[in-house]
């Protein structure tokens, strides 16, 4: 921003109608609004968004022109009061407060009272013939202003007061005496200097203002502020303004008060008015917690007539703005005035329910309905939350891998995870990583807690599909196998110990946190209703079992886009099939154990095409690297280990030769370990590479599908199968999968005398396969991208590992966004246009869609709405999700 004198800085809230947030941030634009319309506002000023980035852009210096602005504009509100700012027989106290154009409730610091000093405190208080409310005011200033302006712990100023109100009968500040509120204001200036290193509380209140607009842009970048931006998705270069608004009192006697109100429940979405009110107050008061506030139905009785005029503004604020809104208000001797409005935060349930009642009261349309929830509000209805009532001790914090909460004790291996869940305990499953060995304890576990891995980590895709709570990538915790406990931030959390797990915010909690249900009413579905009227987009699911099927399709997914046919052999037995024809010797040993994994699959895909009658089911033939069915490296070092210890224990031949036995099946599993271990798997021996390699493996899992095809069509259901082809980077790979696909699938058809309507495809995930699409279009007749592999291996990133460094990415800005949970858009989604552009070169009529974990995330579904692609799947708990996205997608294409 240019530095220039002559440019406006600053506006009077009169002058700003219509300069819109951008400008004057959310709490100014209302307060301008609400001038401009007649509400009861005290007059104040604005200092602009834009002095703001300017005063980072030039090392923290206001811009030229800004402060002679703010001294001239404070003359027009001194006109407007009556009153002088630092004047000691008739001051103006004022009041300044931060106000991004995006709400940011509590993230950043206000200062009350400003002006107040030695001379002040003394003509207020001669003004309002209340020497004690004007101390109190004194006292309140110095301590906020030494906390928040001059950086002095607020502790120091908290022991002041315990020690006074000890002095009282009921330990209540309106309690204290005049005498003793001297006494605190005393305190408070010598720990100022004393915090200070002797400069001390500013007398002049032309100073204290110029040091209090400084704190409001400082706190711009403040962690607090920093991490709910991001958190909330808010850039950092929108700066705040600053509010500096001329003070009215709540705490002059039992006819004044403050309080803060929401004209609707913000928990439920009920019309009727909610919040909560003080006598003799001022408004950190409320939010601060020092004292009990009473409810809002209360001020009728205490202020009965200020209580009629309230209920009359909030009416009028809600058809003004066409929203609920959360107002702060404050009465000073019966009289009414409001300090702020804005569009209040409110749960899920609130939003879905504020926004459908509202189109039935004609303040606003559908569209807007749709708008006004945000998909992360559908998400809250869908899972368990933490109850936002209870007292939480946080352990640590790592990814929200899986939303939900859950409740369990921590245990450290599957195996006893299984062992205590059939018990009937809730276990959380706590590791360092999770594998396909450990999803029978995934299973049993009420939730995942791992130290390592993202948000496409085997543990998040698992507990998503099962629609189980996960935190991944907490790398503050250290998992200790052996002692069977974990460390974290210097505290010891055993076996058995009871911790919670916010897979929706990422936050490890210890102890048995209360939780709370979600509810899906009419109004859901309504709103999905409408949401299914705009969007264009399709949304299908990714589900590898029936139960996940018949999940999805009652969420309205309408196909399943990635059914992982690895994740179907992760149950023990299928797993030890799995093994078996791994370590195959020869071919009819490898003909044998596919025949009996052959049955495995053929249920599973007969239960899929069943739930899923009339809809299309994409099959992802199998894709990981073949180690991955393996048991670990160290971990089978480790039982033979234990193995041979318990061979020379053995009393009897029977169990030596059981024990050989178990030793020689460890070894061979092990030489097959050490045999196949690749330094990067992830680009090794691994989809299409494996069905060219065994062809018969393609052949076993072809064969399955069409027979459970022709079974279910045999029992009169529609069958809709896509069979992609995975990790293709050149078309002779797809080529080659494809003749015997369709080979094996004209055999099983003519086995059964069934004819199957069926399309083959193939998965873009490398860099190579987007850039050669019209040439692997020629043998497709589907493209599904696959951006978890595909933003891999663009950005060179390993998703499990990229936790340890991604953090420090995002604080620096290198990356504006995980790229793991949000398309990066100019490297991966530039590759996914040039492959929908070249594919269609080929095919216009190709249908193509995605079905990485992207596929429920907001903004990646706007991206694949803007570049026309048909469809997008996620995991069966985001199908709702989805469908809201996709509207949204579709209604901003439309107003821009």
């Amino acid at each position: 921003m240019f530095q220039n004198r002559e440019y406006k800085w600053v506006y009077l809230f009169d002058e700003g109608k219509g300069k819109g947030s951008e400008l004057l941030g959310g709490k100014g634009a209302g307060l301008s609004d609400m001038t401009s319309a007649g509400f009861p506002v005290p007059p104040g000023l604005l200092i602009t968004t834009e002095a703001c980035n300017s005063y980072y852009d030039y090392d923290k210096q206001f811009p030229e022109g800004m402060w002679t602005q703010t001294r001239e504009m404070l003359g027009e509100i001194e006109k407007k009061t009556g009153k002088l700012f630092g004047d000691p027989a008739n001051p103006l106290l004022v009041s300044v407060r931060s106000g991004a154009r995006i709400s940011m409730p509590g993230m950043m610091d206000t200062v009350l009272n400003l002006g107040l000093n030695d001379a002040t405190v003394e003509g207020l208080a001669k003004l309002t013939s209340n020497e004690k409310f004007a101390y109190d005011s004194y006292r309140r200033f110095i301590a906020m202003f030494g906390e928040i302006v001059m950086d002095v712990p607020k502790e120091n100023f908290h022991r002041v007061m315990e020690r006074v109100l000890a002095q009282t009968a009921t330990h209540n500040d309106n309690e204290l005496t005049v005498e003793q509120l001297q006494e605190i204001i005393t305190a408070f200036k010598r720990i100022i200097v004393s915090e200070t290193h002797g400069i001390g509380f500013p007398e002049d209140p032309y100073e204290q203002l110029r040091m209090a607009i400084s704190a409001v842009f400082d706190s711009w970048m403040g962690r607090r502020a920093i991490d709910y931006r991001r958190i909330n998705q808010i850039p950092d270069n929108i700066g705040t303004a600053v509010t500096i608004q001329s003070m009215v009192f709540g705490n002059m006697g039992e006819t004044s008060g403050t309080g803060v109100a929401f004209t609707r429940n913000p928990s439920t979405g009920e019309k009727k008015l909610y919040g909560e009110f003080l006598l003799n107050a001022q408004g950190e008061d409320v939010v601060a917690g020092v004292r009990t506030p009473m409810p809002i139905e209360k001020m009728k009785e205490s202020l009965p007539e200020a209580f009629k005029n309230f209920t009359e503004c909030c009416d009028r604020l809600e058809e003004y703005y066409c929203d609920m809104q959360d107002i702060e208000f404050t009465v000073e001797n019966n009289v009414l005035y409001i300090l702020q409005t804005r569009s209040g935060k409110r749960t899920g349930a609130a939003s879905v329910r504020t926004a459908v009642e509202m189109v039935h009261e004609n303040l606003i349309d559908k569209e807007k309905a749709l708008l006004r929830v945000s998909p992360e509000h559908v998400d809250q209805l869908l899972h368990r939350g933490i109850d936002p009532k209870a007292k939480v001790d946080e352990l640590t914090k790592g990814l929200p891998a899986s939303p939900g909460a859950a409740q369990g004790k921590v245990v450290f291996d599957p195996d006893t995870a299984e062992e205590m869940g059939k018990a009937g305990e809730q276990v959380i499953l706590v590791r360092q990583e999770t594998s396909p060995d450990d999803f029978h304890g995934m299973v049993a576990a009420q939730a995942i807690l791992t130290a390592r891995g993202g948000m496409t980590s085997h543990a998040a895709v698992v507990a998503r599909g099962m629609g189980k709570p996960c935190v991944a990538g907490a790398g503050a915790i250290n998992v200790d196998y052996n002692n069977q406990l974990f460390h974290v931030d210097g505290r010891s959390i055993c076996k058995g110990d009871w911790i919670t797990i916010d897979g929706s915010t990422g936050r490890v909690l210890l102890g048995k946190v209360p939780t709370v249900e979600p509810t899906l009413d009419k109004n859901f579905e309504t709103l999905m209703e409408w949401a299914d009227e705009v969007r264009v987009l399709k949304v299908r699911t990714n589900a590898d079992t029936p139960h996940d099927a018949k999940i999805a399709r009652e969420f309205g997914a309408q196909g399943i886009g990635l059914c992982r046919t690895e994740h179907m052999f992760f149950q023990e037995e299928r797993l030890a099939a799995v093994r078996k024809m791994i370590l195959s010797e020869n071919l009819a040993e490898l003909h044998s154990t596919l025949a009996k994994m052959l049955p495995f699959q053929r249920e599973d895909f007969a239960g899929i095409f069943k739930e899923m009658d009339g809809l299309p089911v994409t099959i992802r033939l199998l894709d990981p690297p073949l180690h991955e069915f393996l048991p670990g490296h160290e971990e089978l070092l480790s039982e033979l280990s234990e193995l041979k210890t318990s061979l020379q224990n053995e009393q009897t031949m029977q169990t030596m030769d059981s024990t050989l036995d178990k030793i020689y099946e460890k070894r061979r599993l092990l030489r097959q370990v050490e045999r196949m271990r690749e330094q990067n798997p992830m680009l090794g021996l691994r989809g299409c590479r494996l069905g060219i390699l065994y062809p018969d493996l393609t052949r076993m899992q072809v064969r399955a599908i069409f027979e459970a095809a022709c079974e279910v069509q045999g029992e009169g259901k529609k069958v809709l199968p896509e069979i992609m082809i995975p990790l293709v980077s050149t078309a002779g790979e797809l080529a080659l999968q494809k003749q015997l696909v369709h080979e094996t699938a004209e055999k099983v058809m003519g086995e059964h005398g069934v004819t199957v309507n069926y399309t083959v495809g193939t998965m873009i995930e490398l860099p190579r396969a987007a850039l050669t699409a019209g040439k692997i279009a020629e043998h497709a007749d589907f493209f599904s991208f696959g951006t978890n592999d595909l933003t891999q291996t663009t950005l060179g990133l390993s998703r499990d590992d990229a936790g340890r460094f991604l953090t420090h990415y995002l604080d620096k800005k290198i990356y504006e966004d995980d790229p793991f949970q949000t398309i990066d858009q100019e490297g991966v989604g530039e590759l996914i246009k040039i492959a929908v552009e070249r594919g269609r070169a080929v095919k216009p009529l190709l249908k193509m869609g995605i079905c990485g974990e992207h596929g429920g995330e907001a903004r990646s579904i706007e991206f694949c709405h803007n570049i026309g692609l048909e469809y997008v799947s996620c995991s069966p708990f985001r199908v709702p999700v989805a469908r809201l996205a996709a509207a949204h997608a579709a209604l901003k294409n439309k107003v821009g």
